[in-house]
């Protein structure tokens, strides 16, 4: 598979510079679905913003402290969502620093009602990676303003990736965790992840001016509007996909993904059927496909032809 940003090798643990006041630390935890590793950022010089601390591992621990400017200290510690490549270094720093940690919500906050329906049936598996520990001490609500000594964030509720997903607005810069990412598009796997709010908050960051995304996983997003339309035009296209692959007849998620995800390596295929179950989930929310029997995992779909 090519190297998607080939420029992009950061050493694990070493704090780099990415603008006036703002580093970024990149976490040892390199996969096929964390890319490199990944990005914990430290806004501000005096009053310090860790912002995703990142899996629990001593090394970045220490790295972050590391990473405090002299004479700074952390004053904030801010938590996307609760993913294992995210959150549970959180609770260890905020040990350390005496310092509370603020999110959304535990790692079912935010679910809509379609997706706690499918929670409570069990019948659409999910849970990849999730935090289930993860409880944080301050909730941030949508529209909340953390400040600090020469900076202020405002909190952003952006489910989609996940439902307790936040990303983080420094004027016309946005911290967008794994809801906008340069390297790949983001898993969306239900019941945690929800196309309908995936979309929704991709046109919600439409709505603004930006300069500039720093992701969960990857190189900072430079052209963030042309990203977003991208983005939304890649979901839009593989919904077209997905329809016209079940012209040919009723199909699981598993297989489609086989059909359309062509140029995946075989041990990602499984993230693709997830992705694929959470668009056929939406349009069978909005009546274009229907589950040939009980909505599952493993059920086929078909087009909803009275729709």
């Amino acid at each position: 598979m090519q190297d998607p940003q080939p420029e992009f090798q950061p050493l694990p643990g070493k704090a780099e510079p990415l603008a006036p006041g703002l580093l970024r630390v990149l976490a040892p935890n390199a996969s096929p679905m964390t890319f490199r590793g990944t990005n914990t950022y430290l806004l501000g010089t005096r009053e310090v913003a860790v912002i995703d601390p990142g899996p629990m591992d001593e090394s970045h621990l220490e790295a972050i402290l590391a990473a405090v400017p002299k004479g700074g200290r952390i004053t904030q510690i801010l938590v996307t969502h609760a993913h294992l490549d995210h959150s549970p270094l959180a609770a260890a720093l905020s040990d350390r620093v005496g310092v509370p940690v603020s999110g959304f919500g535990g790692a079912h906050a935010g679910r809509s009602e379609v997706m706690q329906a499918l929670a409570r049936s069990g019948s659409v598996g999910g849970g990849e990676g999730v935090d289930l520990a993860f409880s944080p001490d301050v909730i941030l609500s949508d529209g909340d303003v953390v400040k600090g000594d020469g900076w202020q964030l405002e909190a952003l509720h952006t489910p989609g990736h996940m439902a307790n997903h936040l990303s983080f607005a420094w004027g016309d810069v946005l911290f967008s965790g794994d809801l906008v990412m340069g390297w790949a598009t983001s898993l969306v796997s239900p019941p945690d992840g929800d196309l309908t709010a995936f979309m929704d908050s991709l046109r919600r960051l439409q709505n603004r001016s930006w300069s500039i995304f720093h992701p969960g996983h990857g190189a900072p997003v430079g052209m963030p509007a042309q990203r977003l339309s991208d983005l939304i035009a890649h979901r839009q296209g593989r919904e077209s996909s997905i329809v016209r692959a079940l012209e040919d007849g009723p199909a699981t998620a598993a297989q489609l993904a086989a059909r359309i995800y062509v140029d995946t390596p075989k041990a990602l295929l499984p993230a693709a059927a997830r992705n694929v179950l959470a668009h056929l989930i939406d349009l069978t929310v909005r009546s274009v496909v229907a589950p040939v029997s009980d909505l599952n995992a493993n059920a086929q779909f078909q087009r909803n032809l009275a729709g």
